[in-house]
């Protein structure tokens, strides 16, 4: 390596450094609104400086915007809806989480929502009007163009829930006899009244009925006399607009879709549904499927007290209701534990286990139902490899407790009793925390709120009998 080489190595480690810097900066502005910004935002708002949190609100993203307004206490968010309320675009109150969003809206005039569902799409617009109170939705629909309000009314006849609710009703669709000159030509004429974003090109026949689809792709690549139903992919993907959006998670997820058109039960072409909708549909049931395992709602966050304690108070009196049959257990040896005071200073071990290693089962299977991936095709499959999983797990750790155990309290016969009683138990966990949710999904009971219920009830019931039941046995 030359001198001169030598020499420049400081600078260029000097450049990285910095550069580095750069791009670390401009990763945190993708990463959310920062603590420090909440409050200069606050404390300007707090003394008045309008012209200080204007400047400020317009260095936000849209998606800024939603997460300020979410961390927030309930009277700084009136007070920047009251000031500031044209800053905060519709984009930026369509991202906000439900319970403050309906919040912030009602601190709105009819007229100020109207405008904000006008310049929202069609999908998104639903999604705002549907979660409001009835009253106040009529007097938004009134404000409506009839354009949107029809929307809104034809997406709101769909189930909750249902891809009729997820579909946008702005697409392009072109007819199967046109040219992918004359497509390019459409394109560019209507590009004002075009979607924002969009991935595919619909081919329809003149009644609407789906005939091919097209990436965007192939349609640029493609020579301009080319005919479109001669560049039309073979498959289509059309969604039944009744179809549960979970399914349509999987199939977007199966097939690898950008986008897919939403038929009616006439397979009519009706709107069509993107890859970002979809995404928020995975988060949103996944966030879901894991609140509901601790009995929690997913907007807890952002309630106020008492609604949280009323939601989470139901879910805490049937564990109260498990937890007093456990005791009913571990009454019937009460003589025992009188006798062996030993055995009232292990039993939590013995619970604490089982419920951990069944909440680990439970956890897989609950998720795999979500997915798709775990069905009666390969449900005993599963149920097999957890269960000899419990057993492998009871055996490593029977053989730790017993050893502990016997040692802590100079009785090898209660070390061998809790290492038997844990075997049974973690056999239990995993058996049951498989099973338990395949049962609830083939009953149609949704395996993510009731699981954690009927295994906590299984591992404490039958891991105090074992362990209790063999103290009585082999240690009196």
């Amino acid at each position: 390596m030359s001198n001169n080489t030598k020499d420049n190595l400081p600078d260029e480690i000097e450049i990285r450094k910095v550069e580095a810097e750069e791009e670390e900066y401009a990763a945190e502005d993708f990463l959310g609104l920062g603590d420090d910004d909440i409050k200069a935002l606050c404390d300007a708002l707090e003394e008045e400086r309008h012209e200080d949190v204007h400047n400020l609100l317009s260095d936000l993203t849209s998606s800024d915007k939603a997460e300020l307004l979410e961390k927030i206490t309930r009277e700084e968010r009136y007070q920047f809806i009251k000031n500031h309320a044209p800053e905060f675009e519709a984009e930026s109150i369509s991202n906000l989480q439900e319970e403050v969003r309906n919040e912030v809206l009602e601190h709105m005039s009819a007229d100020q929502v109207a405008r904000i569902i006008s310049d929202l799409e069609s999908d998104d617009a639903l999604d705002l009007v549907a979660a409001l109170d009835t009253d106040f939705q009529h007097e938004i629909m009134r404000r409506l163009s009839a354009k949107t309000r029809m929307a809104i009314e034809e997406g709101m006849s769909f189930p909750e829930q249902s891809a009729g609710r997820l579909m946008q009703r702005e697409f392009v669709a072109v007819p199967q006899f046109w040219t992918v000159g004359k497509t390019i030509d459409y394109l560019r004429a209507a590009r004002d009244t075009l979607p924002e974003d969009f991935y595919d090109l619909i081919v329809i026949d003149p009644a609407y009925h789906i005939v091919g689809e097209i990436p965007l792709n192939r349609l640029v690549c493609a020579q301009r006399s080319m005919k479109i139903d001669d560049l039309s992919l073979e498959e289509t993907h059309p969604i039944p607009a009744l179809l549960d959006q979970e399914e349509v998670a999987t199939i977007f997820r199966n097939e690898g879709l950008a986008s897919a058109p939403v038929v009616d039960d006439d397979n009519r072409l009706i709107g069509i549904i993107t890859y970002d909708d979809v995404m928020y549909v995975i988060d949103q049931e996944a966030e879901e499927d894991i609140l509901k395992l601790a009995g929690v709602k997913e907007d807890d966050l952002y309630r106020t007290i008492i609604p949280t304690v009323m939601s989470r108070s139901r879910w805490l009196f049937v564990n109260l209701i498990t937890a007093f049959l456990a005791a009913f257990v571990i009454s019937f040896f009460k003589s025992t534990i009188e006798e062996i005071v030993a055995l009232a200073v292990l039993m939590p071990i013995v619970a604490g286990m089982g419920g951990n290693a069944g909440t680990q089962a439970m956890t897989v299977a609950v998720r795999a139902l979500a997915t798709n991936e775990l069905s009666g095709a390969n449900a005993w499959r599963v149920i097999g490899k957890e269960t000899t999983v419990g057993l492998l797990n009871g055996f490593i750790f029977s053989v730790v407790i017993g050893l502990v155990a016997g040692f802590w309290f100079n009785n090898p016969g209660l070390g061998c009793v809790i290492a038997a009683a844990m075997i049974v138990n973690l056999i239990v966990a995993g058996f049951f925390g498989s099973s338990i949710p395949v049962i609830l999904d083939k009953l149609n009971i949704d395996p993510a709120v009731a699981s954690s219920v009927f295994l906590t009830t299984m591992t404490d019931v039958i891991g105090f009998f074992a362990f209790l039941g063999l103290a009585t046995l082999f240690l009196l």
